[in-house]
């Protein structure tokens, strides 16, 4: 299944990948259409890095508090590093406060 907002990412003759996207809590508002429930599988630009799905998908920086690459922990000021690659897992969720 690839989304019509990651197909229009894609440009012509470009390399995909494949790309297991999980959005929590209250950012579930930024998956592309297609999601069921809290997540979708999509198709995005090779080379693509954390940030930039980020920023593609519409999430706010700031809202990217805890995220994850096939279960591991990217720092914040690691997430423009690691590229992502076919049929990878990517998760994130917002802050959360309580007591």
């Amino acid at each position: 299944m690839c989304s019509d907002q990651a197909a229009d990412t894609v440009a012509a003759g470009q390399e995909t990948i494949r790309l297991q996207i999980k959005l929590f809590a209250s950012l579930h508002v930024y998956l592309p259409a297609g999601a069921e429930r809290n997540e979708v599988t999509a198709e995005y630009p090779a080379g693509i890095t954390p940030n930039a799905l980020l920023a593609e998908l519409g999430v706010p920086r700031e809202m990217a508090h805890l995220v994850l690459r096939n279960g591991v922990y990217i720092k914040p000021g690691e997430r423009d590093q690691p590229v992502l690659v076919d049929g990878d897992a990517f998760a994130v969720w917002p802050p959360v406060a309580g007591g």
